[in-house]
């Protein structure tokens, strides 16, 4: 067992390890978003409602976020590399059997199993980065990490219409096997088997964590569904956000009274730049989740694109921020942080202001492409520099725990920016189309092309909603501004590079 800096034996190869991890991580994010086109058709072929097949994804999304803070510690106890191939097992397995189901329950705890595994890998991967990259070179390594959440962004939408058009909804859900079972071998083959640290189990922390955020999480997720009010009997929707806001509070206050080994080390938050990062991806996650929702419906439910041709919109985004990642990867190495992470922040702020004004009926669609291809500019400059900042000055030992905070702070923005976006939305509805209440509307629309008569008003309300998310990113970009420089920039030249099969 490790119990300082670890030193990775000269023979790993950082970057093909990399690559391995990146085969994973791009499945887990091109499920979150495929199975969104295939609901229609699993609503139909398994004679569910709206209220319950809403589950197939909030359950997955639960399963995903809950776990993170524990998974992260985890893999510093037991190696992350041995976590990240559990989780690879279980997530390959659970998605085989969500394709064999034939019933929507079975069918939603299939996607528990399949969020438990992902949550069980996304924290490894930066894990790993730290550990195998030294901190003038994991720029680069964390660009990578960073392009392949903007190309799933892409693929996930269209490989799903593509799917479910040809071989049926089952096959967005096969497809990960064989991805799966490549990304294994691969895994097995190239990740090294990293020292390992004693840690004992805060078993209070971690009831504390997973009861808090799930209550949180599940609120906030279902808050729309039940028009924020009760749930059943005396639960509320609120009273359960106020719960694990209460419960959340006891955890941080259990983690900085525990006198063995805490689950949060809450010293990590007395890094500044880990502090900021933690605000900023808080922030990027809120506003890339909230902007899919208008941009989707307006493209689907005002011009009457399929949801393939509404996913395409989306190219120039993605192209541009995979064109763009080995550039900022190399810049991200030889910059201070704040000036690359800023300048992306303010472009996605911007590019969703843009959109909020170019979205009309009769919008001209290279109109609407130039705001979104500013958009890949952003993406392409803020996830590198914001995941390098968070974790360069990580403890190696403290490696799985910050990227667990990492990624729980990541995904509860996006859980925040899907229910704040939609209750929003509605709101805008409302207000602009005053006799087709919010979910009137949301109806009007489910056979295609909305009435002529309503679609300056429902376009108008997406294009208020995007507001939100811009005005959010501000915050992030504020963080950002606030980044210190790291300190090999502060010592060295920025031209000054060490082997890449090293680490500090």
């Amino acid at each position: 067992m490790a119990t300082g800096q670890d030193t990775v034996r000269p023979e790993v190869r950082p970057w093909p390890a990399l690559w391995a991890l990146v085969l994973g991580f791009f499945m887990i994010l091109v499920d979150s978003t495929i199975v969104s086109v295939a609901t229609p058709a699993i609503l139909e072929d398994l004679g569910s409602d709206v209220g319950t097949v809403v589950w197939v994804t909030s359950a997955y999304l639960l399963a995903y976020a809950v776990p993170l803070l524990i998974t992260g510690r985890l893999g510093d106890r037991i190696g992350p590399k041995k976590l990240y191939l559990t989780g690879l097992a279980l997530f390959t397995l659970a998605s085989v059997w969500c394709g064999l189901t034939n019933s929507i329950e079975m069918l939603i705890v299939a996607r528990v199993f399949q969020g438990l595994g992902a949550s069980m890998m996304t924290p490894q991967t930066m894990a790993v980065i730290t550990r195998i990259f030294p901190p003038n070179q994991r720029g680069r390594a964390m660009s990578l990490w960073g392009a392949t959440a903007g190309v799933a962004t892409l693929v996930g939408p269209i490989l799903g219409g593509v799917l479910v058009d040809g071989l049926g909804w089952q096959w967005i859900f096969f497809i990960n096997a064989p991805i799966g079972v490549i990304g294994f071998v691969l895994a097995m083959r190239l990740v090294p088997d990293l020292p390992t640290h004693e840690h004992k189990f805060d078993l209070i922390g971690v009831v504390l964590s997973a009861v808090g955020l799930f209550l949180l999480v599940f609120g906030i997720q279902e808050g729309q569904k039940y028009d924020w009010g009760q749930i059943k009997g005396p639960i509320s929707v609120w009273g359960l956000i106020i719960a694990g806001i209460v419960v959340l509070v006891a955890f941080v206050i259990w983690q900085s009274q525990n006198k063995g080994e805490p689950l949060l080390p809450l010293g990590l938050f007395k890094d500044r730049n880990f502090s900021l990062a933690n605000v900023a991806i808080t922030t990027v996650g809120f506003a890339i989740t909230a902007m899919a929702f208008p941009l989707m419906l307006y493209a689907q439910a005002v011009r009457g694109l399929s949801p393939t041709r509404s996913a395409l919109l989306l190219v120039p985004m993605a192209v541009i921020s995979g064109a763009l990642a080995p550039f900022v990867g190399r810049l991200v190495d030889r910059t201070p942080p704040r000036f690359i992470a800023g300048f992306g922040l303010l472009c996605c702020a911007v590019s969703m202001f843009w959109m909020s004004q170019v979205i009309e009926p009769d919008v001209a669609i290279w109109k609407l492409l130039l705001p979104i291809a500013l958009l890949g500019v952003a993406n392409g400059f803020m996830w590198a520099p914001i995941g390098t900042t968070a974790t360069r000055n990580l403890p190696m030992h403290q490696a799985g725990a910050g990227a667990g905070v990492y990624n729980t702070t990541r995904q509860v923005g996006a859980v925040l920016g899907s229910a704040s976006i939609a209750v929003l939305m509605e709101s805008r509805l409302a207000h602009n189309l005053p006799g087709m209440p919010g979910g009137a509307a949301a109806e009007g629309f489910s056979g295609g092309k909305l009435p002529e008569a309503v679609r300056q008003g429902f376009s108008d309300a997406m294009a208020q909603a995007l507001v939100l998310p811009a005005l959010v990113l501000v915050i992030g970009l504020v963080a950002a501004l606030l980044f210190v420089a790291p300190s090999h920039l502060q010592k060295q030249p920025a031209t000054a590079a060490q082997p890449a099969d090293q680490t500090t």
